[in-house]
């Protein structure tokens, strides 16, 4: 992900166009706040509502002179503007006897029953299928989307900072948040002008990007591609709206009203259209809900216009709010189509009002409509992307034509800002500091020293060990590159190396060449699915930390060379031939096998070669790059298939078996809207023909004490060895439902964890005979019953730890068995 984390980590370490700006509390006359009061400028559309403490923010790159304040029960107030910038102005509200008459104000937890507002919502769920584009058959429309991220609450302790030496020309130009009210500083603006196209009858979309443009990064597509997944399309009628790899609930869901508390505050014209407006907010603490209000039509009861912004306390890391503004056009009196989708986040280290952060902010608009336009499945096919330079290289000309709306002036000048900064030095060394930090590489011309984290390493058989490696690294559109690595253990007092190369010889069809050779001391009891990755290394093979002695090790001297190719979109076909040597790296541990029948001779090296046809594919799965390596954007959101065949071919110069392998891995995740996300995995395999136990299937064991995916936490190394084997993994994340509804640990922001591992598998008895060792490893498979163990973990801890527990289900009678075990992790995520 190379400059994609360094980028954040680079907005979050650096850490005044409108003409009206107003700010303030809405209070009654007793004193006390009033929420979700409608607070607009007068004979405009443009307003916003107040908090839960009658807080409000409102600004315009219009002129205004008068305020207006509107809420059902109370007396509409027109407050005049004397002057541009007006703030923490006090506006009391009267009550309006005669409206209370005839009127409920709801307050705290509303009924579901015999709620105006919640009948309202029942038209809504009723009719959003026959709302906007799925209305008809085929639609097209041109799309401009615009991201832009700015530094927030800047104050003069930042302008001064030493961090900002020889930089402090960028503070030049500051202007206030419209939402927020917070002073910012734009510093970074992408730009994407799209034509799109789509058949609810084949259930289709394409998209074809026609130009491209940000500050400072030029045509970084991965920069590009990450921060669009952050703010994945969605649409705010579903049940759930999906990003941040969370599931909020929408306030139009068919179960809002288990979720959400609803008021119906106001009624007027919209545009000669007659529309209710609806006030929501959640119903409990600490849930991945919203606040907000949204004005629905009385005839279509579709959305006119909605905002959203995330609850306090959602249990949701490193974003301290969101912000979401739709609004909705009418065509042929009927049908609104979305106009304007604007989504705003607040990313700060921590949730304190103070906090200063990151705003990123999207803005996408829609124009030019055209439906019912038919395009044949010929069209929608899809078809290998080339990189194509222009589209990151328009000239002005082309976004005058393009651009929906102009950019003001902080937007044009933040283009100049960012050329200018990357030729300040004290810029390049902390943006050297943060690509080091995300991508574990330090960056030269055309090649990169890495990864930094593998320089230090410890096992039982190496002892100490460093290592210093890089790759040719000149743009993320290399059609070839090459990499390598150089290592010495003090404690067996040997160098390891590895080099590898690729070259991509067909860009359409992604048809790639590669190859290269790895001697290295490896951990093969740590995967089922092995694969020829010539530089690929086991954590288990270099962990410090660890449970028992790890001297189960195998020296690996592996040559491989492939050549794959992309069938069709993210459905990849590999064929490979291995030759590999391999050799116990322990004394205390063997790899021996009988070479003859009568058993009388043994042979500790295994020679072999092998041919191998793997299959891949990962439906769903977004890349961005057009090189001979790609960077996956959605990662963990697509399922995964693999199916590899080995054919291993004895009586070939020195190899020395014939058989057979068929593997098979399947893995899901599941986001079930409000109840967290879940992740299943299956693994099946079964080796035919006769082999030593350096060529059999080791179930997975994990004896480091950290959580690793795919293993098992309580078995160690070569405690089970099969021919034949079936594993499943489940594991579900709740993403903190239950504890964020314990008072003392729902300000904790905790996720609870449960995961049940299982295996089953055989050996087959000539297998068992052809293997000489008969201490360690012991070869047994879980052939009595299918071996199980369970987890019970907290994630989220600080935001950055998870801790697991783990019980083991049977098996017990095996010498040394670990019946608890405790493994952790860290990470960042939302």
């Amino acid at each position: 992900m190379k400059n994609i984390l360094s980028f954040i980590f680079l907005l979050l370490a650096l850490s005044s166009f409108a003409q009206t700006k107003v700010s303030g509390y809405v209070k009654d006359t007793s004193g006390n706040p009033i929420p979700y009061v409608n607070v607009f400028f007068e004979n405009s559309s443009e307003g916003t509502i107040s908090d839960e403490n009658g807080k409000f923010y409102l600004e315009s790159n219009k002129t205004y002179s008068v305020l207006e304040f509107s809420f059902m029960g109370f007396e509409n107030l027109k407050l005049p503007l004397e002057e541009k910038s007006t703030y923490n102005i006090e506006v009391q509200l009267k009550e309006n006897s005669s409206e209370l008459s005839e009127v409920i104000v709801y307050s705290g937890k509303t009924s579901k029953k015999n709620n105006p507002a919640v009948d309202i919502l029942k038209k809504i769920w009723e009719n959003k299928r026959e709302n906007g584009i799925r209305k008809f058959d085929q639609y097209q429309f041109d799309k401009y989307e615009k991201l832009e991220f700015d530094l927030n609450t800047i104050d003069s302790s930042l302008i001064n900072s030493r961090i900002f030496n020889g930089m402090a020309f960028i503070f030049d130009d500051l202007d206030t948040n419209n939402v927020t009210g917070k002073t910012y500083l734009p510093i970074f603006l992408n730009e994407a002008a799209s034509k799109v196209y789509g058949s609810n009858v084949l259930d289709t979309e394409k998209e074809i990007l026609l130009g491209n443009k940000n500050s400072g990064f030029n045509n970084n597509q991965n920069l590009i591609a990450f921060i669009k997944d952050l703010y994945a399309d969605y649409n705010i009628y579903d049940n759930y709206l999906k990003f941040f790899s969370k599931s909020f609930v929408s306030p139009l869901s068919t179960t809002g009203v288990d979720n959400y508390n609803y008021v119906l505050t106001d009624s007027t014209y919209i545009k000669d259209k007659w529309c209710y407006n609806i006030v929501f907010y959640p119903r409990r603490k600490g849930e991945l809900n919203f606040k907000g209000d949204f004005w629905v039509n009385d005839t279509t009861w579709a959305i006119k216009k909605i905002n959203l912004s995330m609850s306090k306390g959602a249990n949701i890391n490193w974003v301290k709010d969101v912000y979401i503004e739709q609004e909705f056009d009418v065509l042929n009196d009927s049908v609104f189509l979305i106009t304007k989708d604007l989504f705003m986040t607040d990313f700060s280290i921590n949730k304190k009002e103070e906090s200063r952060g990151v705003y990123g902010k999207r803005t996408t608009l829609y124009d030019n409509y055209i439906f019912d336009n038919p395009k044949g499945k010929a069209f929608y096919k899809y078809q290998p992307d080339v990189f194509n330079e222009q589209v990151y290289n328009r000239d002005d000309e082309f976004w005058t034509q393009n651009r929906q709306e102009n950019l003001n002036k902080d937007e044009r000048q933040v283009y100049k800002m960012l050329d200018t900064l990357q030729t300040v030095d004290a810029f390049k060394r902390l943006y050297n500091v943060g690509t080091i930090l995300a991508t574990g590489y330090w960056e030269q011309d055309g090649w990169d020293f890495g990864p930094v984290f593998s320089t230090f390493g410890y096992n039982e058989v190496e002892g100490i060990r460093l290592r210093i490696g890089g790759r040719t690294y000149f743009t993320q559109n290399d059609t070839w590159r090459l990499q390598g690595f150089l290592a010495y253990g003090f404690g067996d007092d040997k160098f390891k190396y590895g080099l590898s190369g690729k070259w991509m010889i067909d860009p359409k069809m992604r048809l790639i060449i590669a190859g290269g050779n790895r001697r290295d001391v490896e951990q093969l009891g740590a995967s089922l699915t092995n694969t020829a990755d010539v530089l690929g290394r086991n954590l288990a093979s270099s962990s410090v930390l660890t449970v028992g002695s790890n001297t189960s090790l195998t020296n690996i001297n592996l040559t491989s060379f492939s050549l794959s190719f992309e069938a069709f979109k993210n459905f990849n076909l590999r064929f490979e031939g291995n030759f590999k040597i391999l050799e116990s790296a322990s004394d205390q541990f063997s790899l021996d096998y009988f070479s003859n029948p009568e058993r009388t001779e043994t042979k500790s090296v295994t020679e072999q070669v092998e041919i191998s046809t793997v299959a891949q594919f990962s439906p769903g799965r977004e890349t961005t790059g057009y090189g001979v390596e790609r960077v996956t954007v959605n990662t963990d959101k697509y399922p995964e298939f693999l199916l590899n065949y080995t054919r291993g071919l004895g009586n070939i110069t020195t190899s020395d078996f014939d058989y057979e392998k068929l593997q098979f891995y399947y893995r899901q995740p599941i986001q079930i809207g409000g109840f967290g996300k879940f992740v299943s995995s299956i693994e099946v395999g079964k080796t035919f023909g006769k082999v030593p136990l350096s060529l059999l299937d080791i179930v997975p064991g994990n004896q480091t004490l950290f959580s690793i995916q795919g293993t098992f936490p309580l078995l160690d190394f070569y405690d089970f060895v099969t021919d034949t084997y079936a594993s499943v993994n489940f594991e579900h994340n709740f993403n903190g439902r239950f504890f964020s509804r314990i008072p003392f640990l729902r300000e904790l922001d905790l996720r609870e964890i449960i995961s049940v591992r299982a295996v089953s598998g055989s050996i087959s008895e000539e297998n068992q005979l052809l293997n000489a060792s008969f201490t360690n490893p012991i070869l047994r498979a879980p052939d009595q019953e299918p071996y199980w163990s369970y987890s019970i973990g907290v994630d989220n801890i600080f935001r950055i730890l998870r801790i697991d527990f783990h019980f083991r289900g049977n098996y017990n009678d095996i010498p040394g068995a670990r019946k608890f075990g405790v493994t952790g992790g860290f990470g960042f995520s939302f």
